[in-house]
């Protein structure tokens, strides 16, 4: 987890210095929540880009192995009741699986036509399968009350939360919600909102600050 106080202080650090601008609550809270978001995806794209370098290379487990622990956060377990998900927060479904733990098998819903034609194929209790039928539903083969899922979900959208006193705005600890991601995510959350802000602000000077200490962040870990 990390502090968005943290995030939101080295921020106007940077925009403030020389009298460069200021970010407000309001905007830092949607800058921080598009960061979070690109930060996060990145994840899925860069492992799936190194999984296609070969296993053998030393050079590139670490990379592997500090990405899967970050998307570690997001990895939980839900229910899905009549086809349908208890959770929302699905961003990528995992194992579906039974009562008995017997894991149901996704197919495509094309497939199921031709299981269904044989008994030798069509699904059972200790075969099951399952089809997508929308972003929160699926449709069970056969049929089933309850199933378990394993998955990773959305970030919660962080939010800087402020009372204001005086006409300022004050931090107020007591509703924040801090990002999600692994602390070693810090820096990058810092470099991508200075981007956005000096985007908005007009500033090429902060959004380029902020897009080349991006840059060498990226490239750092990926060294």
């Amino acid at each position: 987890m990390v502090s968005i106080d943290t995030v939101y202080q080295k921020v106007l650090m940077f925009a403030n210095k020389e009298q460069r601008g200021y970010v407000t609550p309001q905007e830092f809270n949607l800058f921080a929540d598009q960061a979070q978001k690109e930060i996060f995806e990145q994840y899925f794209y860069d492992l799936n880009q190194l999984s296609r370098i070969s296993s053998n290379n030393k050079e590139y487990s670490d990379i592997v192995d500090n990405l899967n622990e970050k998307i570690a956060i997001f990895e939980t377990t839900g229910t899905i009741t009549l086809d349908i998900f208890d959770n929302t927060d699905i961003y990528r479904l995992g194992t579906v699986y039974d009562s008995s733990n017997t894991e149901v098998e996704e197919v495509q819903a094309n497939e199921i036509l031709y299981l269904n034609k044989s008994p030798l194929t069509a699904p059972t209790d200790s075969r099951p399968v399952y089809v997508r039928t929308g972003e929160n539903s699926i449709t069970s083969y056969p049929a089933y009350a309850t199933l378990n899922c394993n998955y990773i979900k959305v970030p919660v959208k962080p939010n800087w939360a402020y009372v204001v006193v005086g006409g300022k705005a004050m931090y107020d600890s007591t509703n924040v919600t801090n990002f999600e991601l692994h602390p070693a995510e810090e820096s990058e959350l810092v470099y991508k909102i200075l981007k956005f802000a000096g985007v908005s602000m007009k500033r090429d000077d902060i959004m380029k600050a902020g897009q080349g200490l991006d840059m060498a962040q990226l490239q750092l870990e990926k060294q």
